[in-house]
């Protein structure tokens, strides 16, 4: 069969212009033969392991609700080079175990890719599943180190790592005179991981890491409690969290009860549900962002992610997962749209090395070497009604 050549990637600054554009182009190329599963002359079918737990995780379901609602929009203006996405999705719960299995289920039952997972275990284990079978794993949105380095070659992340968004709060730290730093993050080769690049950031700011707070899924509250003792011993000027925000929260809330001085920052993982949960205690708290203020609109994704929910109800709230998820799936569609009538893994994930395109305000770049994604990170910070300033 001859292949068409593949048109160089351009970034397309309206869905418009994106989609509408090659839907009649598309029809012209004639049926397509594919050689992989998940493509058929109408649908290209997307395989989504994600975290939802039932809905009570509300990151993991404002992220999903903010895929569907792109997803929707480029189904309703002919999809994507004439055809429509489709997407299974499976809950793991948040564990990892659960996430490995739903993606080998996925790609045994046909499925394109592999798209959109949250949280850091279950990323992975779905990454472990990418590469075993060679199947592009798009748009985790998770910071681990372990998704970028080393070279994952069939991983393709949007979102900043969470090493990035350390840099930044770490940095802000300095700016406002802070010297020393704690650090709360999973035990294990992961949480381990995330304390090496804290290191490395403190060293490279003139910091310096005074206290590592490994904890386990089974932290109880007495755990927590004698934590808040070593956060009072040790005296940080400011602590950071890698992962589990209701325990962060709970942590965060003692030490500040306690009458202790240090500034308490977050990640994004969970900042909104943090800040709900400790109320009046929460005003100052810094978050860092791996996406725009959903509330504002400087950039052109934010404003286009805030006509769509609205057109979409009314009475929308505007969330940092929402427009997440958002993003992620624009993500999507456009390389799926760069990759061409002609589509195959092995073309997508060849389309994208040595892309750079932006998002509406947020660039995305690929190359050879290293699969960046995004690095935009924001700092947020509570004010004394509850709601994030930037």
């Amino acid at each position: 069969m001859l292949k068409k050549k593949k048109p160089p990637f351009r970034a397309r600054r309206a869905l418009a212009l994106a989609f509408a554009i090659a839907g009649p182009c598309a029809l012209a190329v004639g049926p397509a033969q594919a050689a992989d599963p998940g493509i058929t002359d109408t649908e290209i079918v997307i395989g989504q392991n994600i975290t939802l737990q039932g809905g009570k995780n509300a990151y993991g379901v404002a992220a999903h609700h903010g895929m569907k609602l792109y997803i929707d929009q480029v189904n309703a203006a002919g999809g994507v080079n004439g055809r429509r996405i489709v997407v299974k999705t499976l809950d793991d719960d948040n564990r990892s175990a659960n996430a490995e299995a739903n993606a080998r289920k996925l790609v045994d039952d046909g499925v394109f890719l592999l798209f959109g997972s949250v949280e850091g275990g279950p990323s992975t284990a779905v990454m472990k599943v990418a590469n075993e079978r060679k199947v592009p794993f798009f748009g985790p949105m998770a910071g681990p180190p372990a998704l970028r380095r080393p070279f994952q070659e069939w991983v393709f992340p949007v979102r900043a790592e969470h090493r990035d968004e350390f840099r930044a709060l770490m940095t802000w730290g300095r700016s406002v005179g802070l010297k020393t730093v704690g650090f709360f993050h999973v035990e294990g080769a992961n949480g381990k991981e995330h304390l090496e690049n804290v290191n490395l950031i403190a060293r490279e700011l003139g910091m310096q890491v005074v206290l590592s707070l490994p904890f386990k899924g089974d932290t109880s509250d007495a755990d927590l409690d004698r934590m808040v003792v070593r956060i009072r011993d040790a005296k940080p000027d400011m602590l950071l969290n890698h992962g589990s925000a209701g325990l962060y929260e709970k942590l965060v809330a003692r030490s500040l009860r306690a009458e202790l001085k240090t500034r308490f920052v977050a990640v994004n993982s969970g900042s909104t549900e943090i800040a709900r949960g400790l109320g009046p205690m929460a005003k100052g708290m810094v978050f860092a962002q791996v996406v725009p203020s959903p509330w504002e609109r400087k950039r052109e994704i934010t404003r286009e992610y805030q006509e769509a929910a609205l057109r979409a109800n009314p009475k929308a709230e505007f969330s940092y997962g929402g427009l997440e998820g958002y993003l992620t799936a624009k993500a999507l569609a456009m390389a799926l749209k760069a990759a061409g009538r002609d589509l195959s893994r092995a073309s997508f994930a060849r389309t994208l090395r040595g892309s750079t395109f932006d998002l509406g305000g947020v660039k995305v770049q690929y190359t050879n070497a290293e699969h960046i994604g995004s690095r935009f990170v924001d700092l947020s910070m509570v004010d004394r009604n509850g709601r994030f300033i930037h």
